[in-house]
């Protein structure tokens, strides 16, 4: 499947806090033969929030979500959520029987309120601390720190998704000829086998002997007769490449 990472944080964006997400999210996904198709990483504006989450639940990929779950001023994802779906929020039982037995008496009368989360959020559990993120229109809200982020998507990867079979890469070192050369016979070969992603990859090294084009294919199932057709159409050209390790 292909899954859609959204990543929510002013410090991310203008502060000096660097994003860990988006590697985290490509390999844990890649590594259950799923794939990232995009990331947004957007500012705790209640008005963008609620645009953009309308936008990518009005779409059928599943999408991850990391930030503004808190209970602080400036956490806003839960009431965007609610707004984009078109719920109400509402206090989850179960999500304020976690939060009480966490904190106890602490739990008032700030923390709890991280059990208000949209009608009808299904709840994700959180090992570290044991404040819950939501799942709501196969968007999967988890907190903003990675430690609780990442073992929090494997728990929805492994339950809800599984595994498929892995996305594999195969490519040429093609040298000797700048990437418009190879434009023809990528034309002619991506028809071919539409099943895979033919792709091309220029690059630019300080010395002409630095300086190729990775071409190849990516894609599940076998790669071999795509690149038996990409070898003959480079040796049609007389072009040199050579093998990828």
């Amino acid at each position: 499947m292909t899954f859609g990472l959204i990543v929510i944080g002013d410090e991310i964006l203008y502060g000096d806090r660097q994003d860990r997400h988006l590697a985290a999210f490509k390999q844990r996904l890649s590594a259950r033969g799923h794939q990232l198709g995009w990331c947004w990483i957007l500012p705790d504006e209640p008005e963008r929030l609620i645009r953009q989450l309308a936008a990518s639940m009005a779409a059928r990929e599943p999408v991850f979500c990391c930030g503004g779950i808190g209970a602080t001023p400036d956490d806003h994802t839960r009431a965007c959520a609610a707004a984009a779906a078109g719920v109400e929020l509402e206090r989850h039982a179960e999500a304020a029987a976690l939060i009480e037995g966490r904190f106890g008496a602490d739990a008032y009368p700030q923390r709890i309120r991280m059990a208000e989360l949209p009608l009808g959020a299904s709840l994700i559990p959180n090992p570290v601390n044991q404040v819950p993120g939501f799942g709501l229109r196969r968007h999967w809200f988890l907190p903003g720190f990675p430690t609780m982020a990442w073992p929090m998507a494997e728990w929805v990867l492994d339950r809800h998704y599984g595994r498929a079979e892995p996305v594999r890469e195969s490519a040429l070192e093609v040298r000797g000829a700048p990437e418009s050369r190879l434009i023809p016979l990528m034309e002619a070969l991506g028809p071919q086998f539409p099943a895979l992603k033919l792709f091309s990859l220029p690059h630019l090294g300080a010395s002409e002997a630095e300086r190729y084009v990775l071409l190849g294919f990516r894609g599940r199932g076998g790669l071999g007769p795509a690149m038996t057709a990409l070898r003959a159409g480079l040796d049609a050209e007389g072009l040199v490449y050579r093998e990828r390790p």
